[in-house]
């Protein structure tokens, strides 16, 4: 006896080795052509050399920080009569005034070098903004060791001795309140995070899910 013929089974694509595609990722195509991880930004490596960029770039502006506060922060004048030193006028508001122009300018420049990273980056992103905060802290501290530098001299006893009995001097460029070293990093994060908000790029919209069988009813 024979044993009986099985019918020919279709052929199922699932089980043909050579139907199955190859292991490891698959990259799929987005609608203009460029694979899925293009979309995702330019890279952490990347990222890092820019957020170095920047913090060095900032920080190199507070010398011009520091330029501008000596110019522009009020003279404490001084007098000697020869055995101490006084105020020439007690009830001046010269010595606040250097903090409040530091104050003015740090924000200014927090400003403008938040607008001027995002103009050129069009981007936000953790490391980006950590180099553009660090280098901002960076740039106010060199801003104002510049200026208490070029100011005038801190020895104030040699400075009345150099300038005689009554004969009235610049005390040194102080900053009294060390807090403000802070507004340059705050107005830039302040800035850099309302331009990337209103201006940012977008995460596209998902798509509606399509169930099979549904239609218009």
């Amino acid at each position: 006896m024979t044993a009986p013929l099985t019918p020919h089974e279709p052929h199922d694509p699932a089980h043909d080795p050579s139907q199955v595609p190859p292991h490891g990722p698959v990259h799929r195509e987005t609608a203009d052509g460029a694979a899925d991880g293009a979309a995702d930004g330019p890279g952490l490596h990347v990222e890092l050399r820019q957020a170095a960029a920047v913090a060095a770039v900032v920080s190199l502006a507070g010398v011009l920080l520091g330029l501008m506060w000596l110019w522009l922060a009020p003279r404490v004048p001084l007098i000697s009569d020869g055995k101490a030193v006084y105020l020439k006028a007690t009830e001046g508001e010269q010595a606040i005034g250097a903090d409040g122009t530091f104050v003015l300018l740090a924000v200014g420049f927090g400003a403008v070098s938040a607008a001027l990273v995002f103009w050129f980056l069009r981007r936000g992103g953790i490391p980006l903004v950590i180099g553009l905060a660090l280098g901002s802290l960076l740039a106010s501290v060199i801003g104002w060791r510049l200026g208490v530098w070029l100011g005038p001299s801190s020895d104030v006893a040699a400075s009345a001795r150099a300038a005689g009995r009554g004969v009235v001097f610049d005390a040194p460029l102080r900053l009294a309140a060390k807090g403000a070293l802070l507004f340059w990093p705050l107005s830039a994060m302040a800035v850099h995070l309302g331009l990337t908000a209103a201006f940012g790029p977008r995460d596209p919209e998902p798509e509606e899910p399509h169930w099979a069988g549904s239609g218009p009813s």
